[in-house]
């Protein structure tokens, strides 16, 4: 019995001190755990925009926040995230608990504050005032005056056309640094060339194109080809060399905006549609429409979307590589007018197009089946939709259709509409920005120019 009682009497003292060794390793202080979480899931974000971060660790932990290596001096589990400066940025958060420290790490991309969105180019007051640029993010954030904004500068008299290609927005102004009654002028001049990205300037044109007379569209292939209309036809514009070639055979070139496809450039003239290709003096084809045309627009598949005015008015789609007729659809209903604008009349996202007739009533086509229906009429849902100056624009993502409307001219153009519509389901205004406009010459999308 003994024995049997110091046995286990050894077993106790074995087991304590086997115990006792346990309890020493637990207190050796463990690393917290931690995670961001990125509250809004996006690795993009444009300058002054936020993105929101939280700490996700062990509890009772504290937080130390920091930004390309450096302290962001805060220490709260929430972290909001607001950059001007662009490219690649690190967020790391250290988490620290009984003197240990582990951290974890998520990578931004911060891209220019005009790269995504909507662009509204006004002419401004022809005898008062210069050009502006108003600029519509995704979130539905304005902001006016952006290009003066971001350079203190101005655009030209008479604001007619921009274009976007490689990252560089391309502004053509009708009367540059004089206005309608040849009054000069203080502004950056006839074409300017800035960062699409962020609105700075990268150059401005004056004297070098000082033989134009009243350029109102420009397109670009490349920096050697920036295609300008004027009332002398289209010249090309070589920003590297500053040389200015008047392409022959194009005077009779309409104002309105040129479609840009597979590296070629297609004008309306007349009852015609002109070809345009790098490099070459003189035009590569006229495609003959036997009726005049109101619109050319980029079709979603490199195409040309064609419309035409006459009895019956057409919408015609045209192959981009040999110019022949893919299909041609009577529209009945409606007009394609371009009116007095600058813009074409016909807007397109895939296989559907808008149109009004510069007007306030807005029709709807389907291509592929050859359907036309009303959507709606502005004056029943926009208050001082008097006026329609240039035409309605489709948003190649959203699918919804832009329209910009003023009370009247005189004082009255100041009391105007960006007016959004989502014909999804129904007629719904989705957006109405009221008095941002000064005589809008167009609505521009960036991703139209991807």
């Amino acid at each position: 019995m003994k024995r049997s009682v110091l046995g286990v009497g050894a077993m106790i003292a074995v087991a304590a001190v086997s115990c006792s060794k346990n309890d020493t390793t637990d207190l050796v202080p463990v690393a917290p755990e931690v995670a961001i979480v990125n509250v809004l899931a996006q690795n993009a974000v444009a300058q002054e925009d936020t993105l929101l971060f939280k700490v996700k660790a062990s509890q009772g932990s504290t937080f130390a926040w920091a930004v390309d290596g450096k302290d962001a001096a805060v220490t709260d589990s929430v972290f909001k995230f607001v950059s001007t400066g662009l490219g690649e940025h690190k967020i790391t958060v250290t988490a620290v608990q009984n003197g240990q420290k582990t951290s974890a790490q998520e990578t931004i991309t911060v891209h220019g504050k005009y790269k995504f969105g909507t662009f509204i180019l006004n002419e401004g007051n022809m005898t008062t005032e210069n050009g502006s640029l108003t600029f519509i993010s995704p979130r539905g954030v304005v902001t006016d005056s952006a290009y003066f904004k971001a350079n203190g500068t101005q655009l030209g008299n008479v604001a007619q056309d921009l274009f976007i290609r490689n990252n560089k927005i391309y502004i053509i102004s009708q009367n540059g640094k004089k206005n309608a009654t040849g009054a000069a002028f203080e502004n950056d001049g006839l074409l300017i060339v800035a960062n699409a990205e962020t609105l700075k300037k990268e150059a401005a044109y004056n004297d070098e194109l000082k033989t134009l007379s009243w350029p109102t569209h420009v397109a670009v292939l490349n920096e050697q080809n920036v295609i300008i209309r004027d009332n002398n036809g289209l010249s090309r514009f070589n920003t590297v060399t500053k040389e200015l070639t008047l392409i022959k055979g194009s005077r009779s070139a309409n104002k309105m905006t040129m479609a840009v496809s597979n590296n070629k450039i297609f004008a309306a003239a007349g009852t015609k549609v002109y070809v345009i290709e790098a490099d070459k003096d003189s035009i590569s084809y006229a495609l003959d429409m036997k009726a005049s045309v109101s619109g050319v627009v980029k079709a979603s598949d490199g195409n040309i979307w064609v419309s035409t005015t006459g009895s019956p008015s057409k919408i015609s789609k045209i192959n981009y590589r040999d110019y022949s007729l893919i299909k041609a659809n009577d529209i009945t209903t409606g007009s394609l007018s371009a009116g007095f604008g600058a813009t074409p009349g016909i807007t397109a996202k895939g296989d559907t197009l808008y149109f009004s007739g510069a007007g306030t009533k807005i029709y709807r086509h389907v291509f592929s089946v050859n359907t036309t229906e009303f959507m709606v009429d502005a004056k029943t849902m926009v208050e001082n939709a008097n006026v329609v100056y240039n035409n309605i624009a489709v948003h190649p993502v959203t699918g919804e259709v832009y329209l910009n409307t003023m009370k009247g001219y005189g004082g009255n153009y100041l009391f105007n509409s960006i007016s959004v519509f989502n014909f999804s389901n129904g007629a719904v205004l989705s957006a109405n920005y009221k008095d941002y406009t000064n005589f809008p010459a167009g609505t521009f999308f960036t991703y139209s120019f991807n």
